[in-house]
């Protein structure tokens, strides 16, 4: 049951409320007035929100735990052209979420979590790439500084993959090195991205132990 608050007759009323009166005169907010406005906001970004979920992987749309219906009105989008019926689907869909209420945040914030993970596995490929094709094109100056910047690759390794995939390009070849190349690549970028978040919180946990000593010290010399 809603908490009632009064109100003297004397303040101005709000039109986003609804009022009802006691029997002193008082005014008495009983429930909030739809903002058109505002509506017509949530019911695009639960709009927007369908059409993300809807480019989402398989297994990804699964794990929201969606009401079944609204599960498959998602899945049935990335069928659909961009016309009057994949409008109307796309608005099916927003009127779901809207009945689920304070269910929707959850959602949004693993969707939200998916794209930036998907964003960054791009990233990732694209910056692969970019060091791949300057290992086969420029050689040792390339491999040099890949090393200067990630010190941990194996460097002997993937000499012999560079000279691995010069032969296989020359002999008309799969280019089987040039994969290898490029998981190799992958493996060290994720190891350094391993270190580089432990190195962050033992520098963390380094700085929280010196404000300790030091908060310890000013609490001795305040004692004296």
């Amino acid at each position: 049951m809603s908490k009632y608050i009064t109100k003297k007759p004397h303040q101005q009323e709000d039109d986003d409320y609804e009022y009802e009166y006691d029997d002193e005169g008082n005014i008495v907010y009983y429930a909030v007035r739809p903002n058109k406005t505002q509506i017509k906001k949530e019911i695009a970004l639960l709009n927007a929100l369908g059409e993300e979920i809807s480019t989402l992987q398989s297994t990804q749309i699964t794990s929201l735990g969606l009401p079944e219906k609204l599960e498959n009105a998602i899945r049935e989008i990335a069928k659909m052209p961009h016309k009057s019926a994949r409008k109307r689907q796309l608005k099916f869909i927003a009127q779901q979420f809207y009945k689920m209420e304070s269910e929707v945040e959850p959602i949004f914030e693993k969707v939200a979590k998916f794209k930036n993970k998907s964003s960054h596995a791009v990233r990732e490929h694209h910056l692969i790439e970019k060091w791949r094709d300057r290992l086969l094109k420029e050689g040792q100056s390339a491999l040099t500084e890949l090393l200067d910047e990630y010190p941990h690759a194996d460097s002997q390794h993937l000499r012999q993959l560079m000279r691995n995939a010069q032969k296989e390009f020359g002999a008309g070849k799969p280019p089987k090195s040039s994969r290898l190349i490029y998981r190799e690549l992958k493996a060290l970028f994720e190891i350094e991205e391993e270190f580089d978040e432990d190195d962050f919180q033992n520098h963390v946990t380094e700085d929280k132990d010196d404000f300790d000593e030091d908060f310890d010290d000013f609490e001795d010399e305040d004692d004296d």
